[in-house]
């Protein structure tokens, strides 16, 4: 059943949990400060610093679990119909944060809570596509052709 579960629900809650460390939890305006600050920097070849954010860290593990969803949504078993209706209710809860609570108003929120919906949509797109083709398949194979 592990199968259902949306695995970009991971970077959300832990998104959730940093913001709620924060005094005032979902009501604190800090989360934008806490997210854009300096972790470290990395020296470029270059010469110049890259600075690396706890915002950089969080997308870039988000859109690492986004490509572990496009290809789980590639599937066409029932269990995928699960996921994609609990990705749909992840995707419900993050825009419910992102709209009324002042902690999830940043950028790094929103462009996850935008991988979220990429994710539902890609996940119905293919399992129609899919669906699609198992049909013309089926008539073909079955003499149903015109």
């Amino acid at each position: 059943m592990f199968a259902a579960f949306p695995l970009l629900a991971l970077p959300v809650l832990i998104y959730n949990l940093i913001a709620l460390t924060l005094s005032g939890g979902f009501k604190s305006g800090m989360a934008a400060d806490r997210f854009t600050q300096p972790l470290f920097n990395i020296g470029m070849t270059s010469g110049a610093s890259w600075p690396v954010t706890l915002s950089d860290l969080l997308l870039a593990g988000s859109l690492v679990v986004l490509f572990i969803e496009l290809l789980k949504s590639t599937t066409s078993r029932r269990v995928a119909i699960i996921n994609h209706s609990l990705s749909m209710g992840l995707f419900i809860i993050c825009l419910i944060e992102f709209l009324l609570a002042p902690a999830f108003a940043t950028s790094t929120f929103f462009l996850m809570t935008l991988m979220v919906l990429l994710d539902v949509l890609a996940g119905f797109i293919v399992t129609i596509v899919a669906a699609r083709r198992d049909i013309d398949l089926a008539s073909g194979v079955g003499g149903l052709d015109h």
